[in-house]
Parts: C-alpha cells; structure tokens; sequence
C-alpha cells in the first residue's frame, strides 16, 4: 500500500463518518443486526481463515498467549455475534443532553453529545477487535480505520468483508469500516500521522505497541491499558473466597490484560493458605514466583515453583505464570503495588471494612475489586456491551472504553435576536 493509497482510505472514511453521524439510532441498529446475523452465517468462513494465522504463527514461533489471543472458535464467534446484539439493546449515545440551562434574556443552552468522528486502532492478535470496536463505532456515530498484526491478516479481511456486506445491504457507505490490509511498519508510521483524517487513535496490545502509539501518534491516542495486576490476600480474608478469587483471576483467561500477576499474602496467614493457594494453580499448569520466605514454605523440587527475581514484580505475564509475595501489612502492600502497578486493576481480599477502605482509597488504579476476580475488569462484565480499551489515562475516559467514552459534546444557544452588549 502507498502513502497516496492509505490518504485516500482515510480520506473516504472521514467523508462516510459525516454521513455515520447524523443516522438515527433505528438506523445504526439496522446495519448492527445484518452483521450480528452475517458473522453467524459465515462461521465455517472465518474459522477457515483463522486457521490460516493460527498455521503461519505457530510456524513462526508464536508463544501459547500470542495464539490464544489469535484463535477463534465457534463459540467465540457466536459470542461475537452476541456482544453485538448487546450494543444493539443499549442507548443511544449520540444526542444526549448532558446540561441544560436558561441563560439571561430566555436564551436556553444545551450541552449535547456528539461523535469523535473517525477512530484509529491498531492492534495485535485478537481478531474479535474487529467486530467489538467497529460496532461500537457504528453505534457511536464513529466511522473505524482498523490496522490489525500481520498474523491475524487473513482473519481480519475476511470479517471487514461480512462487516462491509452487512452495511452496504443496509444501504449505507461501506467506508465507515476500512481495513488497512498492508503490514508495512512503514505504513504504521504513516498511519499514526494522519491526524488530519483520524480524531482518536487507540492502541489493542502490549506495552511496546502502546508506548510506540503514544510517542508516535499526531492526534489524540489512548496511552494506558498495560495491565499488571496484584490480589492482596488481607489477614482477615476469607480463605475460600481467597482460594476462589485468586484461581480464577489466573487461570480463567491467563492471556488478558485483567489476568492476575502479582499475589501479595499477608505474613501472618501465609502458612495458612500458601499450599491450598498453590495447589490448584500448579494443577492448572501454572507457574509461581515466589520471594524467599514463601519459597521455603513449598515443595522446591517442584518445577512449577521458582524463587522469583525483580523482573517478576511489575510484569504483565499474559501467560500460565505469577509471582507470590508476602507483606507484613495493608500498608506494604499498598506500597508495593504504588511501585510496580500499572494503574489497571487490582483487588483486596478481606472482610475488614476498614482495610477495604483503606486499600479502595489508597489504590490509585482504574478498576479497584474487593472480594471480586480481577478478571471482571471489562467493558462487558460492566455493562457496556463491549469495549474498546481498557484505558489507564487519567485524563478523558478511564477503565472500560464503551459508548459514552466515544462521544464528544457541543454547546448550543438557542435565542430570540440576542445580542451580546460589551
């Protein structure tokens, strides 16, 4: 693909996200629909092509998270299909009154919501990125430029053509939904430098890919989402809850930018739980980092069991692997995780209610859990129907990116012959 070539997709992409965002919601819904109903007919399609990414990268050495993020399923799929049927059931962002006011002399003030306009998003292995955020596009009054990794190409083209024939069968302009289907790194660049074209640029992937967005983007970027999440298992945790909470946080999805990394125990049980802790995770293929003292209490002829070394704190495995570290208090704790957290999502353990308060108040992250699997963490799970990033920017949407985050606002005055006397 040639500069002149990437210009001209996102010239037509701003021209169609004009036409995008004056649709009513019936009509935004219309197109939804057709590619909730084409993803279901074309199952057997998309898996073909998938299985074509899932070849090539595992013959080019992709680790076990890089292929469980690429690979889809049937169920996935029809997931996919349901996810949009829940953005579908949800509100209409667009055209919302957030403040309304009389001014002096009757004239009347609104502030409504508005479209961005077009988003970027560039992305690595999770094809379902397509759908997800195309559709919240859609509904959100937003035209999509989508750059996915190389290797989920083949993937990736295949669900733009279902999205494209789904709206041009609702009669609209295909272009609200383009695919740069090069993977040139040279195009990356080119593409990260048309702020005069793109409103948001939103980065899907690790740390490397976001911080390259946000030194390299021209227009506004979402800079956070790296995820390196910590459990503190507080002195008056219920244990069962703690067992429970900590397995799933790990083992239910190791791949996701939710998944737990860092266990901190509280000194004064971990001879209590560490081995009921252990247990399941070990059988779940899962392998523990631990600091010294928690390290002498377990089997150390066990493979799945290492002393950890500073690198395993503040790390985001996306994989079967965590690190283990005991605390002597809620405020180490808070410590800790004020040093080598991301400001993503991390969760306590406990049924003191002045140490929930004290960690909710002292975490300084987008999603704080108490009692809770940090794998809820997610746009969906939050009710939002599907996300476009989990962001960790202060500034601007934080947490789960849905509907609402995509919309901007505008003020209008409307009088009767006003006129401002200086």
């Amino acid at each position: 693909m040639e500069t002149k070539d990437l210009i001209k997709l996102a010239s037509n992409t701003k021209i169609a996200s004009r036409k995008l965002s004056v649709l009513t919601n019936s009509e935004k819904n219309s197109i939804l629909t057709n590619i909730s109903k084409n993803l279901l007919k074309n199952i057997d399609i998309i898996l073909k092509s998938n299985s074509k990414d899932i070849k090539n990268a595992k013959a080019s050495g992709k680790d076990y998270a890089f292929i469980d993020r690429l690979t889809l399923t049937e169920k996935k799929i029809k997931n996919m299909a349901f996810a949009i049927q829940n953005i579908i059931e949800l509100e209409n962002p667009v055209g919302q009154i957030i403040e309304e006011k009389t001014l002096k002399e009757e004239m009347n003030l609104k502030k409504i919501t508005v479209p961005l306009g077009v988003l970027g998003v560039i992305y690595e292995s999770r094809p379902e990125i397509t759908t997800d955020i195309g559709c919240l596009g859609i509904k959100s009054g937003n035209a999509v430029i989508l750059k996915g990794g190389k290797e989920s190409i083949n993937t990736n083209i295949v669900l733009e053509q279902i999205i494209k024939q789904s709206i041009t069968e609702s009669g609209y302009d295909e272009n609200i939904i383009n695919l740069i289907k090069s993977t040139d790194r040279k195009i990356t660049s080119e593409f990260l430098s048309l702020n005069k074209y793109i409103d948001l640029m939103i980065p899907r992937g690790g740390e490397s890919l976001v911080n390259m967005v946000g030194e390299q983007a021209k227009m506004p970027a979402i800079t956070g989402g790296v995820g390196v999440s910590h459990i503190y298992i507080d002195e008056y945790a219920d244990i069962e809850k703690a067992i429970n909470i900590t397995h799933n946080s790990k083992v239910s999805k190791p791949s996701v930018c939710n998944a737990l990394d860092t266990l901190l125990i509280n000194t004064s049980i971990l001879k209590e739980v560490i081995h009921k802790l252990i247990k399941n995770l070990i059988e779940a293929n899962v392998e523990i980092r631990c600091d010294k003292k928690t390290y002498k209490l377990l089997d150390q002829n066990n493979n799945k069991v290492l002393l950890a070394n500073e690198n395993d704190w503040g790390t985001e495995f996306l994989d079967y692997k965590m690190s283990i570290k005991c605390v002597d208090s809620i405020d180490e704790a808070i410590a800790h995780i004020e040093l080598y957290g991301s400001g993503h999502t991390d969760a306590i353990i406990s049924e003191s209610e002045d140490r929930i308060n004290k960690f909710v108040t002292n975490i300084d992250s987008a999603a704080v859990m108490i009692n809770a699997s940090t794998q809820f963490n997610d746009g969906g799970e939050f009710g939002m129907g599907a996300e476009v990033a989990v962001s960790t920017n202060k500034y601007g949407a934080r947490g789960p990116m849905g509907l609402k985050d995509l919309c901007s606002y505008k003020w209008v005055l409307k009088g009767n012959g006003n006129i401002r006397i200086r």
